[in-house]
C-alpha cells in the first residue's frame, strides 16, 4: 500500500477540507461531515490486485452521506466493500441498517439511493465492478448494508485471504496477481450468498433463491451432469418453481447454465497461463461433455470457433507486449 495523503503537516483548520477533496476523489461522490470536535486527523493509501484497487482510509469520527444527487455528479460503476480494520461503522442503506465492528466487512452500493453512515478508526476499501456482484447476487439492494460478522467461519476466510494477498501482492506476477484476485471475489460471492440465504427478509424469499442458484452455478461448472433439476435439488425446491422464479425474471435456467460455461471456457482459452492446453480439456473442464457440442455452441455465442477464438487472444496478448 503507498500513501496518497495524510492530514499530519495540514493547519488544522484546513485538514478537513482537504479531506473531503480527496476523499471524493481518491473514493467516489461522497458527502462528509464531522462528528468531534478537535483537530481532525486522516490518512489514505492505496493499492492493487490485479484489476482491483484498495484503499485503506484512517480517520476521525464522520458521518458520509450518499445521496441520488451526489452519484450522478460521478457516477463510476462501482460497488465497495468495506473491510473494518479498527473502530467502528453504523450503516443504513435501502431500508437496512447495519453495524460493522473491526474484523467485519459491508458491501456499500455506490448508486441513486441514500446511504447514511458513521465512521471512526480504520477501513480497508476494495472497488469492484457493480455487474461482477450483481450479475450473479441480483441488485445491489439486496444484499448492500449486510453486515459479514468477524465470527463467521466464511468472514474470516475472506479477510483472511485479502490481507494475506495485499501482502504478497508484489511477488506476484501479473496473470497470478489477476487470478488471484478473481478468487478472492468468488470468495465474497459465496459468503454474500450464505449471508443472504439466512438474513434477507422472507418477501425477499424468491430472489435470493435464483441468486444461490447462480452462485450454485458458478462453484459447479464444470460437473456435466449438472442440470435444471439437479440445480433444484441443490436449493431445496421442487423444478417448477425454480423455472418460474427464473422465468420471472425473463431468464430460462438451462440457458443461464450454458451460457456461464461459455463465458468460463472463453476466460480460460484467453488465459495466457492456458494457451496451451488441449481444447477438449477446456471444454471437459466448463461441463461440455462432448467438444463438438462445445465448438457448436461456442461459435454460435462468441462467432468464433474456439480455436479461432483462442489465437485472436494469442495475438492480442502478444501485440500488448513490448519489443524486446
Amino acid at each position: 500500500m503507498r500513501l496518497v495523503f495524510s492530514t499530519a503537516g495540514i493547519h488544522p483548520r484546513t485538514r478537513f477540507k482537504l479531506w473531503q477533496e480527496v476523499v471524493a476523489d481518491r473514493i467516489g461522490p461522497v458527502e462528509q461531515r464531522r462528528r468531534a470536535d478537535g483537530p481532525f486527523a486522516g490518512e489514505i493509501e492505496i493499492g492493487a490486485v490485479g484489476p482491483l484497487t484498495f484503499s485503506r482510509i484512517t480517520q476521525g469520527a464522520i458521518t458520509t452521506t450518499i445521496t441520488a444527487d451526489t452519484v450522478r455528479r460521478r457516477p463510476d460503476g462501482l460497488i465497495r466493500v468495506n473491510f473494518r480494520l479498527a473502530g467502528s461503522s453504523t450503516f443504513q442503506q435501502h431500508g437496512r441498517a447495519a453495524l460493522q465492528g473491526a474484523g467485519d466487512f459491508t458491501v456499500v452500493d455506490h448508486h441513486p439511493g441514500v446511504l447514511d453512515a458513521r465512521t471512526d478508526g480504520q477501513t480497508l476499501v476494495m472497488a469492484l465492478p457493480r455487474e461482477r456482484l450483481e450479475g450473479v447476487l441480483g441488485p445491489a439492494r439486496l444484499f448492500a448494508a449486510l453486515t459479514m460478522t468477524a465470527e463467521s467461519a466464511t468472514t474470516r476466510l475472506v479477510t483472511t485471504f485479502f490481507g494475506d494477498l495485499l501482502r504478497v501482492n508484489r511477488r506476484l506476477s501479473p496473470e497470478a496477481a489477476e487470478r488471484m484476485a478473481a478468487i478472492g471475489v468468488d470468495l465474497i460471492v459465496a459468503a454474500l450468498a450464505e449471508r443472504m440465504a439466512r438474513e434477507v427478509p422472507r418477501t425477499l424469499h424468491g430472489s435470493v433463491v435464483v441468486q444461490r442458484a447462480k452462485a450454485h452455478v458458478e462453484a459447479n461448472l464444470g460437473d456435466p451432469s449438472l442440470d435444471p433439476p439437479r440445480l433444484a435439488a441443490a436449493m431445496g425446491v421442487s423444478l417448477r418453481r425454480l423455472q418460474e422464479l427464473f422465468h420471472e425474471r425473463g431468464q430460462h435456467i438451462s440457458d443461464w447454465i450454458w451460457e456461464r460455461r461459455l463465458a468460463a471456457a472463453a476466460r480460460r482459452l484467453s488465459d495466457p497461463v492456458s494457451l496451451h492446453r488441449p481444447i477438449g480439456v477446456v471444454a471437459y473442464e466448463c461441463g461440455f461433455a462432448s467438444q463438438a457440442h462445445f465448438a457448436r455452441r461456442f461459435k454460435d455465442r462468441h462467432g468464433l470457433s474456439p480455436r479461432a477464438y483462442r489465437e485472436a487472444a494469442a495475438l492480442r496478448l502478444s501485440g500488448s507486449r513490448p519489443d524486446p
